[in-house]
């Protein structure tokens, strides 16, 4: 998993399988940016990619109840 800490915050990238256009990445983006602590979210159709920002790591099996809420499959951690 991509990791940096900055500033109390930590960001790490995410591969998701399955959005194709705006509103998957949307779906994605309400879902995990409700979970505790999440700043901010970038989720990229066009590459499968979401970035999350939060106030600390987040579990796993959190992010990916999350993705699989929004209708997707959380690949795992991006390299």
């Amino acid at each position: 998993m991509a990791t940096e800490t900055t500033t109390g915050t930590v960001t790490a990238t995410y591969q998701v399988k399955g959005m194709s256009c705006g509103h998957c990445e949307g779906a994605v983006t309400e879902e995990l940016s409700a979970l505790d602590g999440v700043a901010s979210v970038e989720a990229v159709a066009a590459t499968g990619a979401v970035t999350v920002v939060s106030a600390a790591p987040l579990a796993e099996e959190a992010v990916r109840a999350a993705v699989d809420e929004a209708g997707y499959e959380l690949v795992g951690p991006a390299s």
